[in-house]
């Protein structure tokens, strides 16, 4: 197994004492989109447009945020070539959540949280949906005390991860531009801020109601959070909807283990797996190694 992105010192850290406060710039950048999505997507709607976020934002989370950001970055499940991984990690940047080392934080930070005796509802999601939401649109965790979080040195001192993660929200520019030239604002409001809110509403929606109960085989022991499936999501969240698979196995590269589970994360790495452009993509861990995991019945079987 490979070596995860970041460490977490949380020798005095503890995740239920703090408070979410507001991000200023966080919720300017989210309430900025959200504002011009609901006021130009009406003015602005046309059919091309419509075709344009559709395609952009599926295929931007696709691969640039589930395969690239969560899978690769985050999880090291597969290793690339530099420029394939820069490339997938660009991608992932264009979806405009995060930069990747605003990505690795926001995701390792909770996953420890969550792996916890007890966690705050911040990383829980215990709150309502739109309660959730609204602080993961708008608002950040200030810990009491906050755990160490150290990157590993060849992310964090890469000049290219550092410069996208100090400009992340203006690389949204050269994709503006190219839209604009082709299809005029309307492919701009449609091509970038729709796609920017659709995207990271979609994002939350879905890690609120994986982190909540539901189906699933697999319990990690000693976790406050058990993840949950959700049936019949697969093609919609690229795969990321199996999440109990995924809290269970973090280091495989395919999410959707059983048979029906449809996982198109899987499809494009098996692709690119294909194509010779990545090597030592992860699988489930033998059952040798799997102390940390308790079946939540008796009659289920492990995946192969």
């Amino acid at each position: 197994m490979m070596k995860p992105v970041l460490r977490i010192d949380a020798t005095d850290a503890n995740p239920c004492e703090g408070k979410p406060v507001v991000d200023w710039p966080k919720a300017a950048w989210n309430g900025g989109m959200l504002g011009v999505a609901l006021v130009g997507g009406p003015l602005f709607f046309s059919w091309q447009a419509l075709a344009l976020f559709l395609v952009s934002t599926y295929l931007t989370l696709l691969v640039g945020h589930s395969v690239g950001m969560h899978r690769m970055l985050i999880h090291r499940t597969f290793q690339s070539g530099r420029w394939v991984e820069r490339i997938l990690i660009y991608i992932g940047v264009i979806v405009g959540v995060a930069g990747p080392f605003g990505i690795i934080r926001v995701h390792d930070l909770r996953d420890w949280a969550q792996r916890q005796p007890k966690c705050h509802d911040f990383f829980a999601h215990r709150r309502g949906l739109v309660s959730d939401l609204t602080w993961q649109l708008f608002y950040r965790f200030e810990f009491d005390h906050a755990p160490r979080l150290t990157i590993e040195p060849r992310v964090a001192h890469d000049p290219f991860y550092r410069f996208i993660e100090a400009t992340w929200r203006w690389q949204q520019l050269p994709v503006a531009a190219a839209l604009f030239v082709v299809g005029g604002l309307p492919f701009v409001v449609w091509g970038v801020c729709v796609r920017i809110i659709v995207s990271t509403i979609g994002h939350w929606t879905i890690t609120y109601f994986c982190h909540n109960p539901g189906p699933g085989r697999w319990m990690v022991k000693g976790a406050y959070v058990q993840a949950s499936n959700l049936p019949g999501l697969g093609m919609l969240t690229y795969g990321e909807c199996w999440h109990n698979n995924h809290h269970a196995f973090p280091e495989s590269a395919r999410i959707g283990l059983e048979p029906g589970q449809h996982d198109p994360g899987w499809m494009v790495i098996r692709l690119l797996q294909g194509a010779g452009l990545i090597w030592n993509v992860g699988e489930p861990r033998q059952e040798t190694a799997r102390e940390d995991l308790a079946l939540r019945t008796e009659v289920a079987q492990p995946p192969p």
